[in-house]
């Protein structure tokens, strides 16, 4: 089974286990860098959990996941018009304050991760933020149907030095929301400055 078929055929789970995880102490680093009314871009927004919470701040939202089933539950819960889309695919140019990539690169291959750091790149106005998240760890593996890329603090710092005009604001690793996990997660917040 594909990672995109967990996300289709599991969505009601994946939604109950995820959409009331208080992620307010991961949002604060990220929008205390935006300006008032920013652009927000949700990369792989699943549940559309985030989307709300950063329409419900005043935010101005758009949301991508590649799960038709997650776009269509998000659509219905933001009241947004989630688009259908991969992160592989993202073409948006100088559009966006912040990208809000929370546990969702986790799912690029490894040797794409560059191209997609790229276009997120482009997709970012100039000073833009982008937040992402990763299972802390080192290997490729899949697990529970889903592939997963895990990064460390090396692996992280190795990938953000190949991508020019990157200062890495903050890194740091915290466990999993959920009250039964107890997963590590390393979270980048970086910059675009050219």
């Amino acid at each position: 089974m594909e990672t995109i078929d967990y996300y289709n055929n599991r969505a009601e789970h994946f939604i109950a286990a995820t959409l009331s995880v208080d992620m307010e102490t991961l949002y604060q680093p990220f929008l205390n860098n935006l300006p008032n009314n920013a652009h927000i871009l949700d990369l792989g927004c699943g549940s559309g959990r985030d989307t709300l919470a950063f329409i419900r701040k005043g935010y101005n939202v758009d949301a991508i996941d590649y799960s038709e089933a997650l776009v269509n539950k998000a659509s219905e819960l933001t009241g947004i018009n989630v688009r259908h889309q991969s992160f592989y695919e993202l073409d948006d140019i100088d559009q966006y304050d912040g990208v809000w990539a929370c546990a969702s690169l986790l799912h690029c291959d490894r040797d794409k991760l560059l191209d997609v750091l790229v276009r997120i790149h482009r997709a970012l106005r100039r000073t833009g933020i982008c937040y992402m998240s990763f299972k802390y760890g080192t290997t490729d593996r899949v697990q529970d149907g889903r592939t997963f890329t895990d990064l460390d603090k090396e692996q992280a710092r190795e990938l953000l030095d190949q991508l020019d005009g990157v200062e890495v604001l903050k890194q740091w690793i915290t466990l999993d929301k959920r009250p039964d996990r107890k997963e590590e997660w390393l979270n980048l917040l970086w910059k675009k400055v050219i």
